[in-house]
């Protein structure tokens, strides 16, 4: 939901935002763009996505993408690596995450298999929007205090032989990974508390009407490819006219000249919807199903928890204090609800950020459609 009000507004570093005049929100972005520069000159670790090549082998054909980090950290050899992963390399490491680290949210991955209105997985425009995607996957990684230090997310910055590590499967499990893993669904939670309940129903909220846009926008971008076609053969009808009717040559060629220039600005919008507005909407569908996982974790260990507190007070015994695997059954709780709320402010922080620039820039790109139509119609 968007509010809009007519008080003082400022951005997150504090500064304020005049009001007292119109504000294009070009410049806004700008400003926007200004904090992260701040923010970049406090990081120590920088990750980033290109490069991406094919690689047709016997078996099988796939894409590779190149993996390069630069870092000042102490815990790592060299201060720049450059590794090529393939997308199951980036999947094995969401997965280690979510074993490792079960207490926090672990950023999404694009899906899988198939990109909706993208039939073939090879093509540039497939391969470029997976490439954003998983760039931005490592970038939420690497910026976040605890999954950044992360002995898997080291490997797979750094490792030459990645799949001698996938190997390894469990060793290298983390204790509170394992104790959350073997938690069983025979505990059942009796009531989850308030402020994890508004954070469930918060997301129900979200990610629904995320869809009802999601849709929403597919259709409009459906449509507008539509119109496009008919444009294209639309136009060029004038321009074949204005060879048979030499005293309107001159303003049927401008007519189709103008419907040529619509063409190509209605295009580049479409694109820019399709490249940019849609991918953020499916990150953050997906990410509120991560987050709704997390949460479900969390009730696991506090129904173990009630159910084990419950069975020491169903024995009547008079013990000096409470056994000690309900005492580390209560700590994991606690550590859950810490992490969990720690990691919700986060993704809300970077949720209002990541919106607001999203919508400023299609606002920006729609002014821009309609003045390049406009500007057709000017004599």
């Amino acid at each position: 939901m968007l509010y809009v009000s007519t008080g003082d507004l400022s951005l997150p570093n504090g500064t304020p935002v005049d009001t007292s005049s119109p504000a294009s929100s070009s410049s806004l972005l700008n400003r926007l763009q200004l904090d992260d520069d701040l923010d970049e000159e406090m990081r120590d670790l920088f990750v980033t996505v290109d490069d991406p090549k094919k690689h047709v082998c016997t078996m099988e054909t796939y894409i590779t993408y190149r993996v390069t980090t630069k870092t000042t950290r102490a815990e790592f050899d060299l201060p720049e690596y450059s590794m090529r992963r393939r997308y199951q390399d980036f999947d094995w490491l969401r997965n280690k995450l979510e074993e490792s680290q079960p207490t926090h949210l672990i950023p999404p991955l694009p899906e899988k298999f198939v990109v909706k209105g993208v039939v073939d997985r090879f093509s540039e425009e497939f391969v470029e929007t997976r490439r954003k995607a998983l760039d931005k996957f490592l970038k939420r990684i690497a910026d976040h205090p605890v999954l950044s230090f992360n002995e898997h997310f080291h490997v797979f910055l750094t490792a030459k032989d990645l799949n001698a590590y996938k190997k390894q499967g469990m060793a290298l499990l983390s204790k509170m990974g394992e104790s959350v893993k073997y938690v069983t669904g025979s505990y059942k939670l009796r009531s989850r508390p308030l402020e994890f309940a508004a954070i469930g129903d918060y997301l129900d909220t979200f990610s629904l009407k995320l869809g009802t846009i999601d849709r929403i926008a597919q259709r409009i971008i459906k449509e507008e490819v539509e119109y496009l076609v008919e444009l294209r053969e639309y136009g060029p009808v004038y321009s074949t006219w204005s060879g048979l009717e030499k005293e309107l040559s001159e303003p049927l060629e401008g007519v189709s000249a103008c419907i040529g220039n619509c063409s190509t600005a209605l295009e580049e919008l479409s694109e820019d919807m399709t490249e940019d507005f849609l991918p953020v909407l499916r990150e953050y569908i997906l990410y509120s199903e991560s987050m709704k996982n997390v949460l479900k974790k969390r009730d696991q260990v506090q129904a173990e928890y009630e159910a084990k507190l419950e069975a020491v007070a169903l024995r009547r015994e008079e013990r000096p204090k409470v056994p000690t695997e309900v005492e580390k059954c209560q700590d994991r709780v606690e550590c859950f609800n810490a992490d969990l709320k720690a990691d919700m402010d986060r993704w809300q922080n970077n949720k209002r950020q990541d919106f607001r620039q999203l919508l400023m820039g299609m606002a920006d790109k729609n002014i821009q459609y309609y003045e390049k139509v406009i500007s057709q119609s000017s004599p």
